[in-house]
């Protein structure tokens, strides 16, 4: 049975494949990004050597991503507490005649905030 870090190890050898042949990034370049030699970087390509947390920082510094991009690419990694946080606009538009429109906009903005008719003083 293969390791969870064997696994984790080439799935980035995959996702480094994958920046390579996206980015048009050579192996000398990706090496020399990586902060290793082409030597040292075909040994990692071919599984001969294990990726450090080192050469995958040095990667995303030099290619503009953070560390954890690395290992999710080509998708970019988004906290679910993140996307929680952002607000979400929604636009509703009916269409309904005029006394329905009376009394959603009473329902939703309360009586007292809401009366077509100013003469209008009775309850909801």
């Amino acid at each position: 049975m293969e390791s969870s870090e064997n696994k984790v190890q080439k799935q980035l050898v995959a996702n480094l494949l994958k920046i390579m042949r996206d980015r048009n990034i050579t192996q000398a370049a990706l090496a020399e990004y990586m902060g290793t030699s082409p030597s040292q970087l075909s040994k990692i390509l071919n599984g001969g050597l294990n990726l450090t947390l080192a050469h995958i920082s040095n990667l995303a510094t030099n290619l503009s991503l953070r560390e954890i991009d690395i290992f999710t690419y080509p998708e970019k990694y988004v906290s679910q507490k993140a996307a929680e946080d952002e607000p979400i606009e929604a636009i509703l538009q009916i269409r309904l005649t005029k006394d329905k429109k009376d009394q959603v906009l009473k329902l939703v903005f309360g009586c007292l905030l809401y009366t077509s008719d100013a003469a209008d003083d009775t309850p909801c």
